[in-house]
C-alpha cells in the first residue's frame, strides 16, 4: 500500500489527505475480544432474524399489503445497517489491524449513516402508517396503498441518499495535518471531521443539520402522531375496539423506544458530561446493533399477522414433505 500522504489541490488551497485512518476501538479494556464476539453473535441472530421477517414477507401472500412493504424496508434497512458496523470492524478489532484507507473510511461511513438514516425515517413512515389506520380507518385503503408506500419509500431512499453524499462529501475538503486516529469503533463523522487542521465549520453545521433531520424531526413527528392517535382512541365508545387498536400500535412503539431511546440519550450525555471513551463506545455500538437484532423478533412476536403467516408455511412445508416421501411421512408418523 502507498504509504505517502496524498496531496490535493482545490482553488489554490492545499488538502493533505492520510493513506491510513487508526481506529482507536476499546482502549486498554480487558477481555474486549469476547466483546466483539459477542457482536458476531449479535450479527448471527440479526441476519437469521431479518431473513426470516423478508422470506415470510415475500411468501405469504396475506401480507403483501402496502404495510409490510415498509416492514421489510425496515428489515432491509437493519440487515445491511448491521452489515455495514459488525462484520468489518469486529475483523479489525480481533485480528488487531485497526487501520483503515482513507477512501475505505468514507466509504463506510457513507452506508454506516445512510442505513441508520433509512431506519429512522422507516419508523416514521410507520407511524403514518398507523395514523391512518386509526384516525381514519374508512379511507385507508384508499390512502394506505402499494403505490404510495412505494413512491414514499423510494424519496425518502433519494433525499436520505442525498443527504449522506453531502455530509461525507465535506469531509473530503478537510486537511489532516495532526493526529489520524479516530476516537471510536468506526469511521465515525464527528471524531473524523475533529481532526482536521482547516476549518471544519461547514461539517458541525452538516452535522446539527444530520441530527435535527434524521433524529429529532422524525421522532416529533411520531410524537405528535400518537397524539392524534390518542385522541382518536378517546373518542372509541368501545373498550373491546379501544384495545384492538391499541394493540395494532405496541410493536411500533417497541421499535421507536428501542431505535430513538437510545441514540438520543448517548448523544445528549456525550454534549452534556464527560463519558469514559470506552463507555461511550459501548453504548453507541448497541445502541446500533441491538434494535436491528431486536426488531424482527419484536415483530414476530407482537403481530399477529406474521405469527399466522409464519404458521401457515410451516405447515405448507410440512404438506409439500409429506407429498414428495410418503414412505417416510407414514413410518415418522
Amino acid at each position: 500500500m502507498n504509504n505517502m500522504t496524498s496531496v490535493v489541490s482545490l482553488e489554490n488551497t492545499t488538502l493533505i489527505h492520510p493513506p491510513l485512518f487508526y481506529i482507536s476501538g476499546l482502549y486498554n479494556m480487558p477481555y474486549a475480544k469476547y466483546y466483539y464476539m459477542f457482536l458476531c453473535f449479535i450479527y448471527t441472530v440479526t441476519i437469521l432474524g431479518n431473513f426470516l421477517i423478508m422470506g415470510t414477507i415475500y411468501l405469504a401472500h396475506a401480507l403483501h399489503t402496502a404495510k409490510y412493504i415498509v416492514v421489510f424496508n425496515l428489515a432491509l434497512s437493519d440487515l445491511f445497517g448491521s452489515s455495514s458496523i459488525i462484520p468489518k470492524y469486529a475483523d479489525m478489532f480481533l485480528l488487531e489491524n485497526q487501520y483503515i484507507s482513507y477512501k475505505d473510511c468514507l466509504t463506510s461511513m457513507f452506508f454506516v449513516f445512510l442505513f441508520m438514516t433509512m431506519q429512522s425515517y422507516t419508523l416514521l413512515i410507520l407511524a403514518f402508517d398507523r395514523v391512518i389506520a386509526i384516525c381514519f380507518p374508512l379511507r385507508y385503503h384508499a390512502i394506505v396503498t402499494k403505490t404510495t408506500m412505494t413512491l414514499i419509500i423510494g424519496a425518502m431512499w433519494l433525499f436520505s441518499v442525498s443527504l449522506i453524499t453531502i455530509l461525507v462529501a465535506l469531509i473530503t475538503r478537510l486537511s489532516f495535518c495532526r493526529s489520524i486516529t479516530i476516537d471510536s469503533y468506526l469511521c465515525d463523522h464527528g471524531p473524523t471531521y475533529l481532526l482536521a487542521c482547516n476549518d471544519n465549520f461547514p461539517n458541525i453545521i452538516m452535522a446539527y443539520v444530520y441530527v435535527a433531520v434524521v433524529l429529532f424531526i422524525p421522532l416529533m413527528l411520531i410524537a405528535l402522531s400518537y397524539v392524534c392517535i390518542g385522541v382518536a382512541l378517546c373518542k372509541i365508545s368501545h373498550g373491546a375496539e379501544r384495545i384492538k387498536a391499541m394493540k395494532t400500535c405496541t410493536s411500533h412503539l417497541t421499535l421507536v423506544g428501542m431505535f430513538y431511546l437510545p441514540v438520543t440519550t448517548v448523544y445528549f450525555t456525550a454534549r452534556t458530561t464527560s463519558v469514559h471513551p470506552n463507555t461511550r463506545i459501548i453504548n453507541s455500538v448497541l445502541t446500533q446493533t441491538i434494535p436491528p437484532m431486536l426488531n424482527p423478533i419484536i415483530y414476530t412476536l407482537k403481530t399477529e399477522e406474521v405469527l399466522q403467516s409464519m404458521k401457515v408455511l410451516y405447515q405448507r412445508v410440512k404438506v409439500n414433505f409429506a407429498m414428495k416421501d410418503p414412505v417416510k411421512s407414514i413410518a415418522i408418523n
